[in-house]
């Protein structure tokens, strides 16, 4: 398994609460691109319309070496999950106000794969916790190993 892109802000402001894995439907020369490090899922999220869902605001490099036809590098991608999944997901967002962010990409026997997220917002103050512990953790282990 081969990471080749990832939200790191993801965990710093959501709470993520479940996890899932979908498919993603690209097109022409997306997946050559995405294999020399071309994506970024900075800022990006999930929507679902009509019991489909969509990776919005994600970033594919176009492939140099492609032919004339190459997709836009910010288009909407498909994400392939089962219907009773989007289901689940549809009805936690409506109901609980919660939302979907993607965590990760990675390629799983050569095939791109997506870890997405269902995550509550985390406040000011949740952040300000977490930054804290990592300034703890970091400095233990600059002592320990000094």
């Amino acid at each position: 398994m081969k990471v080749v892109a990832s939200n790191k802000f993801a965990n710093f402001n959501y709470f993520i609460l479940e996890t899932y894995e979908a498919g993603i439907v690209l097109k022409g020369s997306e997946i050559k691109s995405i294999r020399q490090n071309g994506m970024t899922l900075n800022e990006s999220f999930i929507l679902i319309k009509q019991n489909q869902v969509f990776l919005k605001n994600s970033f594919v490099k176009s492939y140099q070496t492609a032919n004339n036809f190459s997709p836009k590098p910010d288009r909407d991608r498909l994400l392939l999950l089962n219907k009773s999944e989007i289901l689940k997901l549809k009805q936690k967002v409506e109901t609980k106000g919660l939302t979907i962010v993607p965590i990760k990409a990675y390629l799983k026997d050569d095939l791109l794969k997506l870890e997405i997220g269902l995550c509550k917002g985390k406040k000011l103050f949740n952040k300000k916790d977490d930054k804290k512990e990592q300034d703890i953790k970091r400095e233990t282990e600059r002592y320990l190993n000094s």
